[in-house]
Parts: structure tokens; C-alpha cells; sequence
């Protein structure tokens, strides 16, 4: 722990063992386990038509999933298919333009879309001309500004020089390449290969293209990774320079995700471990010149991100971190999550339904949350926590008492110097950040009405 003296460390390790609990990573308030479900397709279709009020001011964002991959990365946990057979391209891009044309059709106006990203899956297992037919007819139907802000992601192995030039020419300026570890044998245990010459490779002709930000994602927790190993990692991709470092925490749910049952716990650090291998990269980052701007995320100066952090205006989506802050969020394929700030809709999971359901001429919702006053205040406490490091609950007299009703929770946060509290005003302490996710639980009121027999989420650890 090469920041921390012995003592800190013994402390540190303490806490760490005190507070690794299954937690969410709040993306959304409420969290998806704990929706009420309370939302159909006429209640969703007036969401809609209520957030798009502040379309001229503030815009939309969209978020496209793009479910495939050619083979399975056993670490993750997103929702994926497993597929070689490149004919699934057009009907699955067919289907998303249905989808998108039922959400034209709420729309009293041109759509303002400030934000753009493709997610997945693997969006560059989609060949350059099935993603420009994609994306051409949407943005054609959509008013582009200037500060627009379009993103995908891309894996070094399959994302070609064609791909980048493609979505560069529609107006995507940022690309974020999914590297997690160099070691091969932990790439062997999580199925997922690249070089670092890959890696260098398409980040040199992102940059020559006209790319203006890269962000690495790497992942600490893995199996088999040690001290030596993510220290060799983390030093090869700061030689690269990308503007921006996502350094997640392997979240291992092998009863959601089988594929994660290739390895077990015992080829995983334990959590002590975890965290020593967290250190080391924070310290690495920081001596680099990147700044620790939120949860697991990094960003050399002059980067938007870090701009947003030290302004306060840093927000954060079903997407992650992001500068944009729009009330409303559409999320297009199988299994995707919109926002319209008042109620949350996700999509069906499995895409033959997902395709039936959007030929019918239906949204595909599989479950929804519309919010109540309540969760929407608690939804602005957790949003500021997880974005500024602090909360004013001061504000009204429901605030204050929402603070009185946690306090059971709060003052061990308090007591482990975790947080402080200022006139009503909790502040994360430079300590607490690492508990984060702790620390916004323990205001999540919906987790602790209902708390779930089995685990629904990963360690924070």
C-alpha cells in the first residue's frame, strides 16, 4: 500500500473486511431488484411525452445496445449473445429503427440528441456499414449540436481502422477500448485476448483519425492477478496515454452469470488483496497525472470529465459517468434501461422476444419503476454522493428527516471517519471514497425496507 503507512493500512484492511457487502453500484435510484413495477406501456408512453417538455433545453440521450460477441468473456456480466453467424446484424439493426420509430412518434418536435453511445456486447462484432445504415437513419431524424457527444465501445481485437473511420465520419469523437488485464494467464481464465500491440495499434490510428478521448477499461479483482502483474498492466496502458482510465471492480456473480464458473473463489484475492491491487493502481494513475474523479474512474487533465468533476456538474446514468445531464434517456435494444428522470422502463432481455414484442408495434418493456417524491429526493442525495462527494440534506423538512430516519446507518459511517457531517451537509472524506457504494447504501431506503434473502449484487470490496 505504498501511500499509506503501516498503521493506515491496519486500519484500512479492517475496513475493508468491516464493510465488503453486496451492494449496488447505483446507476439508478431506486436500483433495479427493488422496482415497483408499476409502469405499462400507456404510463411509459406519458413519461416520455413529459421528459421531452425540456428537449429544447437540455436535449436526449441515447444509449444503443448491441448485444453480440464471437465469443464469451467469462468475467463479465453484461447481457450478451454468443454468436459467429454475422447474419444476425440486419434483423437486430431493422428491429432498433422500429423501436426508435415508436419513440419518434411521442415526440411533438425534432429530437435535440445531446449524448450518443453504443454499448454491448460488442458493438464492433457489427460490420462499419451495418452501424452507418444504424446510424444514419437515426441521425437523420434528430437535430445534431455542436456539443454533441457520441461514444462506443470497441474491442482492440475486432475494432478495424474501417470502424473507427466510419463512426468518426457521423460525428463520434470519443471511443472506449475494453482491455481489463495484459497477464496471460489471467486473459486465458477470463477468455478475453488482446496485446498490447493491439492495443497501441488502434489507439494510434483512433488518435491519427481525429479522436479527441480514449478511455481504457481495466479490472482489478480478477483470477490470478497479482501485485506484479496489474503494476505491468497499469504502467503499459499509461505509456499510451488515453485520456481516461475505467478501473472497475470485478464484480463476481457466477449465480446470475455461469460463464464466471470457470474459475472459483479461491483463484480470486481475497479482499484485502483486492484492494491492495486497487491502491496500487490509484497510486500509478495519480503519479501519471490522472485524477480520481468518481467511482473506479481516472482522467488526465483538460479531459471533460475531470473538467465536469471539478465543476460540479459531473452526472451519472445507466451509461456511467458522463458530463451531459438530460432528463431524458432512451435506451434502444434488447434488455436496455431508459430514464425519462420521473420512471425508469427496461427493455425485454431476450432478444427473439425483444424483436417479436417491437413487430407487434409495442414498446418491448419487460418491468418499469415510476418514481414517487420520496425516491426522487433520495435518487438526488445518491446522485450527489456518487458525483460531488457530498449531499445537502438541509434543504426542506422531509430532507432533514430522511437524514434523521438513516442515522442508524450513517453513524458508523460517521464513527469510521468515513464521512462528516456539517449543518445537515454529509461530505465523503478522502477515506470514504472508497466506500462509496457503503456509503450511498446506507440512504438507500428501498434496500433496507426490503432487504433480499439472496445476494442480488457484488461485494463492494
Amino acid at each position: 500500500m505504498n501511500n499509506l503507512k503501516a498503521d493506515e493500512y491496519g486500519t484500512m484492511k479492517d475496513l475493508i473486511e468491516k464493510y465488503n457487502i453486496p451492494a449496488p453500484r447505483y446507476t439508478s435510484y431506486p436500483t433495479v431488484p427493488y422496482w415497483d413495477n408499476n409502469l405499462n406501456e400507456q404510463s411509459w408512453i406519458e413519461q416520455i411525452k413529459r421528459s421531452f417538455i425540456q428537449n429544447n433545453k437540455d436535449g436526449i440521450s441515447l444509449y444503443i445496445h448491441l448485444p453480440y460477441c464471437e465469443s464469451l468473456c467469462t468475467y463479465c456480466a453484461c447481457n450478451t449473445r454468443i454468436t459467429v453467424n454475422h447474419k444476425v446484424e440486419q434483423p437486430y439493426i431493422n428491429t432498433l429503427l422500429k423501436e426508435w420509430k415508436l419513440y419518434l412518434a411521442q415526440f411533438n418536435d425534432k429530437p435535440n440528441l445531446k449524448e450518443l453511445h453504443l454499448g454491448g456486447g460488442t458493438p464492433t462484432f457489427f460490420a462499419a456499414s451495418s452501424l452507418q445504415f444504424l446510424l444514419d437513419t437515426i441521425i437523420k431524424s434528430c437535430n445534431i449540436g455542436m456539443d454533441a457527444d457520441f461514444s462506443f465501445e470497441g474491442h482492440p481485437s475486432n475494432t478495424t481502422e474501417l470502424h473507427l473511420k466510419t463512426l468518426y465520419g457521423i460525428g463520434f469523437k470519443r471511443v472506449s477500448f475494453g482491455v481489463q488485464d495484459f497477464d496471460e494467464r489471467v486473459q486465458y481464465a477470463i477468455n478475453r485476448y488482446q496485446s498490447f500491440e493491439e492495443v497501441k495499434y488502434i489507439m494510434d490510428k483512433a488518435r491519427a483519425i481525429g479522436y479527441t478521448s480514449i478511455n481504457i477499461d481495466l479490472v482489478y479483482g480478477l483470477p490470478y492477478q497479482t501485485k506484479a502483474s496489474v503494476t505491468s498492466t497499469i504502467e503499459s496502458i499509461i505509456s499510451l496515454k488515453p485520456e481516461r482510465i475505467a478501473f472497475y471492480s470485478y464484480a463476481h456473480v457466477p449465480w446470475l452469470k455461469p460463464g464466471q464458473r470457470k474459475y472459483t473463489d479461491k483463484d480470486l484475492p481475497l479482499a484485502s488483496e483486492k484492494r491492495e491491487l486497487y491502491e496500487i493502481g490509484k497510486v500509478l494513475f495519480n503519479h501519471a497525472g490522472y485524477t480520481d474523479i468518481g467511482m473506479d474512474h481516472f482522467a488526465l487533465p483538460g479531459d471533460e470529465l475531470l473538467t465536469a468533476f471539478n465543476t460540479k456538474t459531473l452526472h451519472r446514468n445507466f451509461m456511467g459517468y458522463t458530463t451531459n445531464h438530460t432528463k431524458l434517456l432512451i435506451g434502444l435494444g434488447c434488455s436496455s434501461i431508459s430514464d425519462s428522470w420521473n420512471a425508469f422502463s427496461q427493455n425485454i432481455k431476450t432478444i427473439e422476444e425483444y424483436i417479436e414484442e417491437v413487430n407487434k408495434g409495442k414498446f418491448p418493456i419487460y418491468k418499469g419503476h415510476i418514481l414517487n417524491t420520496e425516491d426522487l429526493q433520495i435518487r438526488q442525495h445518491i446522485l450527489n454522493l456518487m458525483c460531488v462527494h457530498e449531499s445537502d440534506f438541509d434543504q426542506t423538512l422531509c430532507n432533514r428527516n430522511l437524514l434523521e430516519t438513516c442515522k442508524h446507518k450513517w453513524e458508523e459511517l460517521l464513527k469510521d471517519k468515513l464521512i462528516t457531517i456539517q449543518n445537515n451537509k454529509v461530505i465523503l472524506t478522502q477515506k470514504g471514497r472508497f466506500f462509496l457504494r457503503n456509503i450511498c447504501l446506507a440512504f438507500d431506503k428501498r434496500y433496507w425496507e426490503k432487504q433480499p434473502e439472496t445476494s442480488l449484487f457484488s461485494t463492494t470490496a
